[in-house]
Protein backbone atom coordinates (compact mmCIF):
# COMPACT_ATOMS: atom_id res chain seq x y z
CA UNK A 1 0.00 0.00 0.00
CA UNK A 2 1.43 3.33 -1.31
CA UNK A 3 0.08 5.53 1.40
CA UNK A 4 0.95 9.03 -1.52
CA UNK A 5 -2.10 6.94 -3.33
CA UNK A 6 -4.66 8.86 -0.93
CA UNK A 7 -4.03 12.47 1.12
CA UNK A 8 -5.66 13.12 4.06
CA UNK A 9 -5.86 15.94 6.07
CA UNK A 10 -8.29 17.65 8.77
CA UNK A 11 -8.78 21.33 9.26
CA UNK A 12 -11.15 23.82 9.90
CA UNK A 13 -14.25 21.12 11.11
CA UNK A 14 -13.47 19.25 7.36
CA UNK A 15 -11.82 16.45 7.05
CA UNK A 16 -10.83 15.84 3.31
CA UNK A 17 -9.86 12.87 0.91
CA UNK A 18 -7.95 13.75 -1.78
CA UNK A 19 -7.24 10.54 -4.62
CA UNK A 20 -3.59 10.99 -5.79
CA UNK A 21 -2.44 9.33 -8.94
CA UNK A 22 -2.77 12.13 -11.10
CA UNK A 23 -0.61 10.79 -13.68
CA UNK A 24 -2.82 7.36 -13.42
CA UNK A 25 -5.99 9.61 -13.62
CA UNK A 26 -6.69 9.32 -10.14
CA UNK A 27 -7.41 5.39 -10.66
CA UNK A 28 -8.03 3.26 -7.78
CA UNK A 29 -5.72 0.37 -6.41
CA UNK A 30 -6.64 -1.96 -4.16
CA UNK A 31 -4.00 -0.59 -1.85
CA UNK A 32 -5.88 2.70 -2.17
CA UNK A 33 -9.09 1.12 -1.95
CA UNK A 34 -7.67 0.16 1.81
CA UNK A 35 -6.42 3.26 2.84
CA UNK A 36 -9.81 4.74 1.72
CA UNK A 37 -11.53 2.89 4.54
CA UNK A 38 -8.74 3.79 6.75
CA UNK A 39 -9.54 7.58 6.33
CA UNK A 40 -13.30 7.37 6.36
CA UNK A 41 -12.45 5.38 9.45
CA UNK A 42 -10.09 8.74 10.90
CA UNK A 43 -13.03 11.04 9.67
CA UNK A 44 -15.58 9.51 11.44
CA UNK A 45 -13.70 9.37 14.79
CA UNK A 46 -12.29 12.93 14.31
CA UNK A 47 -14.89 14.58 16.51
CA UNK A 48 -13.66 18.56 15.22
CA UNK A 49 -14.39 17.32 11.54
CA UNK A 50 -17.97 17.67 11.06
CA UNK A 51 -18.01 17.30 6.96
CA UNK A 52 -15.76 15.14 4.46
CA UNK A 53 -14.78 16.33 1.50
CA UNK A 54 -13.86 13.77 -1.08
CA UNK A 55 -11.54 15.13 -4.56
CA UNK A 56 -9.01 14.19 -7.14
CA UNK A 57 -5.83 16.01 -7.37
CA UNK A 58 -5.20 18.00 -10.30
CA UNK A 59 -7.81 19.07 -12.94
CA UNK A 60 -7.66 15.96 -15.46
CA UNK A 61 -10.11 13.53 -13.50
CA UNK A 62 -11.78 13.18 -10.24
CA UNK A 63 -11.13 9.42 -10.33
CA UNK A 64 -11.57 6.91 -13.36
CA UNK A 65 -12.15 3.98 -11.67
CA UNK A 66 -10.10 0.88 -10.97
CA UNK A 67 -6.44 0.98 -12.23
CA UNK A 68 -6.45 -1.30 -15.24
CA UNK A 69 -3.70 -3.51 -15.66
CA UNK A 70 -3.54 -4.19 -11.27
CA UNK A 71 -4.67 -6.58 -9.34
CA UNK A 72 -8.38 -4.82 -9.05
CA UNK A 73 -8.38 -6.14 -12.48
CA UNK A 74 -7.78 -9.99 -11.39
CA UNK A 75 -11.40 -10.54 -10.63
CA UNK A 76 -10.55 -11.56 -7.15
CA UNK A 77 -13.50 -11.60 -4.53
CA UNK A 78 -11.67 -9.25 -2.11
CA UNK A 79 -10.82 -6.69 -4.18
CA UNK A 80 -14.84 -6.42 -5.33
CA UNK A 81 -15.87 -7.19 -2.28
CA UNK A 82 -13.66 -4.28 -0.75
CA UNK A 83 -14.63 -1.70 -3.21
CA UNK A 84 -18.15 -2.51 -2.22
CA UNK A 85 -17.75 -2.38 1.35
CA UNK A 86 -16.00 1.38 0.30
CA UNK A 87 -19.15 2.62 -1.63
CA UNK A 88 -21.53 1.26 1.31
CA UNK A 89 -19.01 3.38 3.96
CA UNK A 90 -19.63 6.38 1.84
CA UNK A 91 -22.89 6.36 1.73
CA UNK A 92 -23.88 5.30 5.24
CA UNK A 93 -21.18 8.01 6.24
CA UNK A 94 -22.06 9.92 9.41
CA UNK A 95 -21.12 12.60 8.14
CA UNK A 96 -22.57 14.85 5.53
CA UNK A 97 -19.78 14.36 2.31
CA UNK A 98 -19.46 16.58 -0.47
CA UNK A 99 -17.61 15.23 -4.14
CA UNK A 100 -15.71 18.14 -5.74
CA UNK A 101 -15.75 16.61 -9.12
CA UNK A 102 -12.63 18.35 -10.80
CA UNK A 103 -12.26 16.18 -14.10
CA UNK A 104 -12.79 13.14 -15.83
CA UNK A 105 -15.40 10.75 -13.37
CA UNK A 106 -15.53 7.56 -14.86
CA UNK A 107 -16.63 3.68 -13.82
CA UNK A 108 -15.52 3.21 -10.36
CA UNK A 109 -15.37 6.73 -10.03
CA UNK A 110 -18.77 7.05 -10.56
CA UNK A 111 -19.94 5.10 -7.63
CA UNK A 112 -17.80 6.96 -5.21
CA UNK A 113 -19.57 10.07 -6.51
CA UNK A 114 -23.04 9.18 -6.06
CA UNK A 115 -22.30 7.32 -3.05
CA UNK A 116 -21.66 11.07 -1.47
CA UNK A 117 -24.41 13.35 -0.16
CA UNK A 118 -23.55 15.88 -2.35
CA UNK A 119 -21.76 15.90 -5.80
CA UNK A 120 -20.49 19.65 -7.68
CA UNK A 121 -18.20 19.37 -10.68
CA UNK A 122 -16.82 22.04 -12.81
CA UNK A 123 -18.19 22.72 -16.48
CA UNK A 124 -15.63 20.65 -17.63
CA UNK A 125 -15.94 17.41 -16.55
CA UNK A 126 -17.22 14.74 -18.29
CA UNK A 127 -18.81 11.28 -16.55
CA UNK A 128 -19.48 7.67 -17.94
CA UNK A 129 -19.63 4.05 -17.37
CA UNK A 130 -16.93 2.94 -20.23
CA UNK A 131 -17.03 -1.38 -18.57
CA UNK A 132 -19.08 -2.25 -21.41
CA UNK A 133 -16.44 -0.86 -24.01
CA UNK A 134 -13.82 -3.71 -21.94
CA UNK A 135 -16.42 -6.47 -22.33
CA UNK A 136 -17.67 -5.97 -18.86
CA UNK A 137 -20.48 -4.12 -16.53
CA UNK A 138 -20.62 -1.44 -14.06
CA UNK A 139 -21.92 -4.09 -11.32
CA UNK A 140 -21.53 -2.32 -7.60
CA UNK A 141 -21.91 1.77 -8.95
CA UNK A 142 -25.35 -0.04 -10.36
CA UNK A 143 -27.04 -0.40 -7.44
CA UNK A 144 -26.39 3.89 -7.06
CA UNK A 145 -26.77 4.65 -10.58
CA UNK A 146 -30.41 3.12 -10.43
CA UNK A 147 -31.04 5.23 -6.94
CA UNK A 148 -30.30 8.27 -8.65
CA UNK A 149 -30.94 8.20 -12.58
CA UNK A 150 -34.39 7.55 -14.50
CA UNK A 151 -33.96 3.91 -15.67
CA UNK A 152 -33.97 4.94 -19.62
CA UNK A 153 -31.17 7.62 -19.04
CA UNK A 154 -29.44 5.35 -17.20
CA UNK A 155 -29.44 2.36 -19.25
CA UNK A 156 -28.62 4.82 -22.49
CA UNK A 157 -25.45 5.52 -20.83
CA UNK A 158 -24.65 2.06 -19.37
CA UNK A 159 -25.21 0.55 -22.74
CA UNK A 160 -23.12 2.83 -25.21
CA UNK A 161 -20.83 3.03 -22.54
CA UNK A 162 -20.23 7.10 -23.48
CA UNK A 163 -19.19 9.85 -21.69
CA UNK A 164 -21.83 12.41 -20.89
CA UNK A 165 -21.23 16.80 -19.77
CA UNK A 166 -22.09 17.79 -16.52
CA UNK A 167 -24.79 20.04 -17.96
CA UNK A 168 -26.26 16.50 -19.42
CA UNK A 169 -24.87 14.86 -15.74
CA UNK A 170 -27.76 17.59 -13.51
CA UNK A 171 -30.41 16.93 -15.99
CA UNK A 172 -29.66 13.18 -15.31
CA UNK A 173 -29.99 13.34 -11.71
CA UNK A 174 -25.83 12.13 -11.74
CA UNK A 175 -24.68 15.11 -9.56
CA UNK A 176 -26.47 17.88 -7.98
CA UNK A 177 -24.93 21.09 -9.63
CA UNK A 178 -22.41 22.67 -12.07
CA UNK A 179 -20.01 25.92 -12.04
CA UNK A 180 -17.32 27.22 -14.25
CA UNK A 181 -13.78 25.19 -13.42
CA UNK A 182 -12.77 28.51 -11.57
CA UNK A 183 -15.47 28.60 -9.40
CA UNK A 184 -15.24 24.87 -8.27
CA UNK A 185 -13.44 25.45 -5.78
CA UNK A 186 -15.34 28.52 -4.26
CA UNK A 187 -18.38 26.98 -4.94
CA UNK A 188 -17.10 23.50 -3.25
CA UNK A 189 -16.06 25.64 0.46
CA UNK A 190 -19.55 27.70 0.41
CA UNK A 191 -21.59 24.36 0.55
CA UNK A 192 -18.66 22.84 3.25
CA UNK A 193 -19.13 25.82 5.44
CA UNK A 194 -22.94 25.79 5.12
CA UNK A 195 -22.47 22.14 6.36
CA UNK A 196 -20.72 22.46 9.18
CA UNK A 197 -22.70 24.92 10.25
CA UNK A 198 -25.58 22.23 10.99
CA UNK A 199 -26.05 19.96 13.93
CA UNK A 200 -23.42 17.03 13.77
CA UNK A 201 -26.24 14.96 15.89
CA UNK A 202 -29.18 15.92 13.76
CA UNK A 203 -27.59 14.67 10.74
CA UNK A 204 -26.04 11.76 12.09
CA UNK A 205 -29.50 10.63 13.32
CA UNK A 206 -31.13 12.17 10.50
CA UNK A 207 -28.50 10.41 7.31
CA UNK A 208 -29.39 6.82 9.27
CA UNK A 209 -32.15 7.13 9.29
CA UNK A 210 -32.92 8.04 5.34
CA UNK A 211 -30.77 4.86 5.28
CA UNK A 212 -32.59 2.74 6.69
CA UNK A 213 -35.97 3.51 5.45
CA UNK A 214 -34.99 4.00 2.02
CA UNK A 215 -36.66 0.37 0.98
CA UNK A 216 -39.31 0.32 3.41
CA UNK A 217 -42.94 0.48 2.18
CA UNK A 218 -44.17 3.54 3.22
CA UNK A 219 -46.51 2.74 6.03
CA UNK A 220 -43.43 1.33 7.70
CA UNK A 221 -41.24 4.32 7.07
CA UNK A 222 -43.89 6.50 8.58
CA UNK A 223 -44.05 4.75 11.68
CA UNK A 224 -40.13 4.32 11.34
CA UNK A 225 -39.43 8.07 10.77
CA UNK A 226 -42.54 9.17 13.35
CA UNK A 227 -39.92 7.44 15.76
CA UNK A 228 -36.86 8.82 14.84
CA UNK A 229 -38.14 12.31 14.90
CA UNK A 230 -38.48 12.34 18.58
CA UNK A 231 -35.07 10.92 19.13
CA UNK A 232 -33.60 13.65 17.46
CA UNK A 233 -35.90 16.32 18.61
CA UNK A 234 -34.59 15.37 22.03
CA UNK A 235 -31.25 16.17 21.57
CA UNK A 236 -29.95 19.18 23.19
CA UNK A 237 -28.56 20.80 19.21
CA UNK A 238 -32.52 20.33 19.04
CA UNK A 239 -32.98 22.63 22.22
CA UNK A 240 -30.35 25.01 20.83
CA UNK A 241 -31.56 25.22 17.71
CA UNK A 242 -35.41 26.41 18.83
CA UNK A 243 -34.01 28.66 21.21
CA UNK A 244 -31.93 30.41 18.89
CA UNK A 245 -34.62 30.60 16.49
CA UNK A 246 -36.78 32.04 19.11
CA UNK A 247 -34.12 34.67 19.77
CA UNK A 248 -33.34 35.70 16.25
CA UNK A 249 -29.89 34.61 16.70
CA UNK A 250 -27.50 31.56 15.40
CA UNK A 251 -27.25 28.45 17.18
CA UNK A 252 -24.56 26.90 19.15
CA UNK A 253 -24.70 23.51 18.22
CA UNK A 254 -22.43 21.16 20.26
CA UNK A 255 -23.38 17.90 18.98
CA UNK A 256 -25.05 16.88 21.91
Amino acid sequence: MDKDELLYTADNSVARITINREKERNSLTPGGIELFLKYLDDAERDASARALMITGAGTRAFCSGASLGTDMNSGTRDNFRNYSQLIRRIYTFPKPTVAKINGTCLAGGIGIMLACDIAIAGHEALFGTPEVNVGLWPMMIGALIYRNVPRKKAMKMVLLGRTVTAEEAVDMGLITETVPGEMLHEAAEEILGILISKSPIGIRIGKEAFCRMEDMALGDALDFLSEKIIEVASTGDAAEGIRAFLEKRKPGFTGK
